[in-house]
């Protein structure tokens, strides 16, 4: 996948929740994230195209990040989702993280 990134991608394990469509949040796993996008863990990855929206913690967030995204590709074990646009406060936090982060 990485011949077709924008963005390089950085190593990150962190609990998150999706959602898919309207349904219910689901429960997954941050694998590696970069700002373009992210790979979630979960047993019950959503179809390729699926609008997606993320939620996560952000070390320089107090509330909670939400982030709008689409399913780009798909495995047994999770999905590649690549995110839409962020706000600045949502940007600016993603990027202060992932430049702590060891890449991909």
């Amino acid at each position: 996948m990485s011949e077709k990134r924008k963005h390089s991608r950085s190593l990150h394990r962190a609990a998150i929740k999706f959602q898919v469509g309207d349904g219910p949040r689901q429960d997954g796993v941050c694998h590696d994230v970069g700002i373009g996008g992210m790979f979630i863990e979960t047993l019950a990855p959503a179809a390729f195209g699926a609008q997606v929206t993320v939620y996560m913690r952000l070390p320089e967030l107090k509330e909670e990040a939400v982030i709008k995204g689409v399913v780009r590709w798909t495995e047994p074990d999770g999905m590649g989702v690549q995110f839409g646009t962020m706000g600045a406060r949502e940007t600016y936090a993603l990027t202060k993280l992932i430049a702590s982060l060891p890449k991909t």
